[in-house]
Order: structure tokens, then sequence, then C-alpha cells
């Protein structure tokens, strides 16, 4: 049975709201993408199986931001290019000239989806809904730590109460 989160994804959705947003206010929309073998880039400018991709309307031609793909063509170093990435391939949106935007999580390797899906604690991400403790992962003072958040009878509109005493959770911006 899909999980109604896994087959309609928010993501496409986002992408274009950032995107709009960014051209609404004079700002470059770039993208950056996880690199495997369903994205089609011209490989000589991925560095750690990564690329960072400028989507704003003067760098490229023909740009759709559909539910499963963007693809555009754009010009590297001169020589025009097809352009197509699996929008769950696209690991943030933001502005080159402000840094706001939104990071998604990373793409999961299909071998790994296959183990989670039989896993007891599996990834909030994947929408993970029915009840099962969920492994989370908090920075606090520069330190990566996880947390298994298990269900609780709490009622939904409370937020959970953090547990423990210490630092503060905080976000840290990743480049």
């Amino acid at each position: 049975m899909i999980n109604a989160l896994e087959s309609s994804s928010l993501r496409p959705y986002l992408i274009r709201a950032l995107y709009e947003w960014c051209t609404d206010h004079g700002f470059t929309p770039y993208v950056a993408v996880q690199v495997d073998d369903s994205v089609q880039v011209p490989r000589e400018y991925v560095k750690n199986g990564e690329i960072v991709l400028n989507i704003s309307y003067d760098a490229t031609s023909a740009l759709k931001l559909g539910n499963e793909f963007i693809e555009f063509k754009a010009r590297f170093a001169g020589t025009a290019r097809d352009i197509l990435v699996p929008v769950g391939r696209v690991v943030a949106i933001y502005a080159r000239e402000s840094g706001q935007g939104m990071a998604f999580s990373a793409p999961v390797p299909a071998e790994s989806r296959t183990a989670a899906k039989s896993s007891p604690l599996r990834d909030a991400s994947r929408g993970n809904n029915d009840g099962e403790a969920r492994v989370v992962h908090l920075v606090t003072d520069g330190e990566e730590t996880a947390a298994v958040d298990a269900p609780s009878d709490a009622p939904d509109d409370e937020p959970p109460r953090p547990t423990g005493g210490g630092a503060r959770p905080a976000l840290k911006r990743v480049k």
C-alpha cells in the first residue's frame, strides 16, 4: 500500500513557490541537486556528487518546473545543454543574493529505502505517521545527536516537550 505522502510530494510545489518568490523579488533562483544516474547535467561541473544550477529566466530557456522533473536548456562554457533533474534529487532552492530559501531531505538510495521500510525506525521525512517511533537528528552546540521520538498519549495540537537538560537545539546552515 502506498503512503499518501509518498504518492504526492510537496517538493515540486515548494520549488515552484520559491522560484516565483525569487523572481518576484528580483533574486536569482539556484537549485542544489544531488547527482546520480537519473540526473542529466554536464558531469564536468559536478563536485562531490552535487551541482548547483542557476534556473533564472536569463540563464535558461524552455524552463519547465514539473511535478516529476525540472527541465530546461542552458549554456555551459558557451555550449547549449539539455538539463533534466528529477524533483526528488533537488536538495535545496535558494536566492543567490540573500541565501534565503529551503533545503529538503537528501534523497535516499533505492537499496536503503527497501531496508528502511522493513525497519521499525523510519525517517520522519518519509511520512511516518503510523504510530511507529522515528529517529530525529538534533544539533546542539555543534554536536549532532540522535533522539528517538516515540508516540505519546499527548494531544496532537500540543508540540512534544523536550526531555532532559542541556543546550537548546539550533538550526545549522550547511553549504
